[in-house]
């Protein structure tokens, strides 16, 4: 019997979607004015529960009794849950309840819609983003186009409709009847990050628009900068597009752009049929060249600035189409440093990589405000990347928002198609794609994202192989379409450290590790890992999620005991990572065996803010010979205890703050590898007369060690600033606090580390790809002796307009430590976590008798109608909730 989860026969869904019928469906107007998006008002159903075929399903007086209410984009099983038809998948296991064999055939999806009767749009196309596998359309009883011309998850199809399309208002009726990947097929995938959806995400994942013209249509705006990158005081734009004469007669009109106050055009004639790419060059539109251009940068060297460029073509005194696009004005390139390890510049300067490993939600169902508050989170980690391993996002709201806050994005294929069992057949070196017909489909759906996504300033390179790199017949392929249609970015034939008989050495490495790895590792390990050149997926394991989280994840009876429990390991990975036992043996090891869920969860955090700080820290601190590192993963397609720094729910783990607190602009941390203690500047500011202050303390709080030093520092760079001694008297487990004032005193870094007399040993001989083990471990038992801190809070809330302000000042009256303090936001006084809240600090120390002020941000509108409760909490803290 499954826990939780619950059936629905169609028969409950009837009052629902004859609800919905009576509605008329809304259809999105987006920025051009002459595209439509279908959003709402769709029906789908089972192919098996429909005897009608695609001309009657597609006429007006069909009637769909039964049918489902659905949105595009979405998978099937997305509108199979929102409409209540499955509920609470995600809970224990019940995601496998969910048979998987009424996926194994076609569904229909059916909408209506109007064209609206404008003048100077006589040409109507049926556009479509992403459907995923292959779909049979009919357009108002007509088959407008077969399963075996639409194929490919990545293609992207626009149909001409304009003989068939009613105009005038009158109702329009679409069909689709979508067929799944079958194995073997090159679809999206979660290869062993999680379990695969149960609907192989069958459906129109994308969006579906129509789109309207005159004559001559647009399309593809393409904007390439060239920026004086020593005085950045020009900037040349070079601005394309293509355009289409739609009619049987040749044309000549005018093609007009606009930048802001800046106006170009020029006139063009186009034969019956032609479908060209026009140019604008700065060389002879001398108002492409932009003066003092306003430049884009990552949200932690400037701002991220953007343009908006809109083209129309006019032909016969009226306006025949128009497009719009943003961009922004910057250049990337990479380089090779002197010991042979690929980085980059971002306007000709290099840039160290930091950054997690992206994946969209398991049903692909990401909406604009969750992607919004996962690009916020790494503006706060202090981040500047993220790697999309596979074209994520269901429409450019993910790519947009990176182009807002500053967030640069790796963007290009997974490994789905590399490894047999993802696949679904047999592959070789370079992979699953073999084939003329795969290759041939390969290259089109390379060519449909490149040109899709090449406007956006946020991604810096291309990579067309992951784990491996691809066919030297196919790299060509690729290499032909980057020099056509976007020659402004570096590219990686594979994230792994591979040589290419076409391009050469990709020069950066994928050696692990992906499982638990004590902080030394990063500092220590000189030949896979660690840190040093360009780690393109590593982390230091599994992140344990918060105790509320885990509590959503697991019904009661599945909770506890941690191992060899099998409800876990579902939340697990695959292949090597499908359990944590491993994990909880080294924890049990380290931290002391916790005897329940509450005492786990809380050490976990421990080992999540120490893990990801340092391998953040070490990356830093090697620089330049460390060029960059990807923490494997950024987030979460679902709930689960594997690669995340905040989990489904949105909810941070301690891992989030290590990796915000190492990330700082002007950072004070400890080396693991040298037991010094070094300043980095990530910025490019000079900072003369700082000091730093290192105390050393047993658990006790007994002062073991003290010294203040004063320094200057250089822009960008890492300098050691003092290394700590042997210090005799040390209790097994002790604390290393580290800060760091201006010339003024005013605090710029503060740092706090727990070491432990017995070092965690690395088993390097038994190194493999995803962990180097450990035969001995650092004792930190001596925490769980802590006594127990009760802490003196004020607070306040400020603001009461869209986003809303906390401050916290703590103190703690006692002569102990109060270990891992966390804070948190509930809605009401025993309601669940306010998410997103985006506090300055936490998991964080106070020392005897310290006070601390905290602060944090949040919006109003998450409360949900709520009063904002301030719960505190921690290793050795008393709850409390104000």
């Amino acid at each position: 019997m499954c826990i939780g989860i619950q059936f629905k026969r169609d028969k409950f869904l009837l009052p629902l979607v004859l609800l919905f019928l009576l509605a008329l469906p809304v259809m999105a107007k987006n920025k051009d004015g002459n595209v439509l998006i279908l959003k709402t008002g769709w029906l789908i159903q089972s192919s098996e529960k429909v005897q009608a075929k695609g001309e009657a399903i597609s006429a007006g007086n069909f009637d769909p009794i039964g049918w489902y209410a659905a949105q595009v984009p979405s998978t099937i099983l997305s509108n199979l849950v929102n409409d209540k038809v499955y509920s609470n998948i995600f809970e224990g296991k019940n995601l496998q309840s969910i048979p998987e064999e009424q996926f194994k055939c076609s569904w229909w999806y059916r909408t209506e819609f109007s064209v609206p009767n404008k003048k100077g749009s006589e040409f109507t196309k049926l556009a479509f983003e992403g459907i995923n596998y292959r779909a049979n359309i009919w357009l108002n009883g007509k088959l407008i186009a077969k399963a075996d011309t639409t194929e490919g998850a990545f293609r992207q199809f626009e149909i001409d409709i304009t003989a068939i399309a009613l105009q005038g208002g009158k109702k329009n009726v679409l069909a689709v009847e979508v067929f799944p990947p079958v194995p073997g097929e090159p679809t999206m995938g979660f290869v062993d990050w999680n379990p695969k959806s149960p609907d192989r995400n069958m459906g129109l994942f994308r969006e579906v628009k129509v789109k309207t013209s005159g004559e001559v249509s647009i399309s593809y705006p393409f904007v390439k900068s060239s920026l004086d990158l020593q005085s950045f005081k020009t900037a040349g734009l070079t601005v394309s597009a293509e355009v289409k004469n739609n009619s049987q007669k040749t044309i000549t009109g005018k093609l007009s752009g606009e930048i802001g106050s800046i106006h170009f055009s020029k006139e063009v004639t186009l034969k019956a049929g032609e479908n060209r790419v026009v140019t604008f060059l700065p060389s002879e539109f001398k108002e492409l060249v932009i003066k003092n251009p306003r430049v884009w940068w990552t949200n932690d060297l400037g701002k991220p600035e953007l343009y908006n460029l809109k083209l129309s073509f006019s032909t016969n005194g009226y306006l025949s189409d128009s497009q719009e696009t943003r961009f922004g004005i910057r250049e990337v390139s990479d380089y090779i440093n002197e010991s042979g390890h690929r980085g980059y510049k971002l306007n000709g300067r290099e840039i160290l990589i930091r950054g997690g490993g992206w994946v969209d939600n398991l049903l692909l169902d990401n909406t604009y405000e969750s992607y919004k508050i996962q690009i916020e989170y790494a503006k706060h980690m202090n981040l500047n990347t993220i790697r999309l391993e596979g074209f994520w996002g269901n429409n450019q709201d993910l790519y947009n928002l990176c182009d807002e806050n500053g967030i640069l994005i790796m963007v290009g294929w997974s490994c789905q198609w590399e490894w047999p069992a993802s696949l679904g057949k047999e592959v070789d070196e370079f992979g699953g794609i073999k084939s003329p017909e795969d290759i041939k489909l390969i290259t089109k759906s390379w060519q449909d994202q490149i040109k899709w996504l090449r406007n956006h300033p946020s991604i810096f390179v291309w990579v067309y192989g992951s784990d491996k790199i691809p066919r030297p017949e196919l790299e060509k392929n690729y290499q032909s379409v980057l020099k056509a249609d976007d020659p402004t970015r570096p590219f990686l034939a594979a994230a792994k450290a591979w040589t290419s008989a076409v391009t050469g050495r990709t020069a950066v490495k994928m050696l692990g590790p992906y499982d638990y790895v004590p902080p030394q590792y990063w500092y220590v390990d000189k030949k896979f890992g660690g840190a040093y050149g360009f780690n393109t997926e590593t982390g230091p394991g599994p992140q344990i999620p918060p105790l509320e989280s885990m509590k959503k994840m697991f019904p009661q009876e599945s909770r506890w005991p941690a191992s060899k429990n099998e409800v876990w390991d579902f939340h697990c990975g695959g292949n090597a990572f499908n359990t944590v036992d491993r994990y909880n043996e080294i924890l049990n090891n380290r931290m002391g065996t916790p005897g329940s869920l509450e005492e786990y969860c809380t050490k976990a955090q421990f080992m999540n803010y120490e893990g990801m700080r340092a391998m953040f820290e070490a990356f830093a601190s090697n620089k330049p010979n460390a060029t960059g590192v990807i923490q494997w993963m950024y987030n979460a397609a679902w709930p689960k205890l594997w690669w995340q720094l905040y989990d489904y729910y949105l909810m941070p783990n301690a891992a989030y703050y290590g990796a915000r607190k190492a990330c700082e602009a002007v950072h004070i941390q400890y080396n693991y590898g040298t037991r010094e203690v070094e300043v980095v500047n990530q910025t490019v500011k000079s900072y003369k007369k700082l000091n730093a202050e290192i105390k050393v303390f047993n658990t006790d709080m007994t002062e073991k060690f003290s010294k203040k030093m004063q320094l200057d520092l250089a822009p960008d760079t890492t300098q050691k600033a003092v290394q700590i001694p042997e210090i005799s008297g040390l209790s097994k487990a002790y604390f290393v606090d580290i800060r760091l004032f201006d010339s003024k005193g005013k605090p710029l870094s503060q740092n706090f580390y727990t070491l432990s007399t017995m070092t965690d040993d690395l088993d390097t001989a038994k190194t493999n790809w995803y962990i180097t083990p450990l035969k001995g471990y650092a004792d930190f038992t001596l925490l769980n002796s802590l006594p127990g801190v009760e802490l003196s809070v004020k607070h306040r809330f400020e603001g009461k307009a869209k986003e809303r302000l906390v401050s916290v000042e703590l103190y703690n009256p006692s002569d102990k430590i109060a270990f891992q303090v966390n804070l948190n936001l509930l809605k009401g006084e025993k309601g669940e976590s306010l998410l997103p809240v985006f506090w300055d600090d936490n998991y964080f120390p106070l020392l005897p008798k310290e006070r601390r002020v905290v602060k944090g941000y949040f919006e109003e509108k998450d409360l949900k109608g709520a009063k904002p409760v301030l719960n505190i909490e921690g290793w050795n803290v008393k709850n409390q909730s104000l």
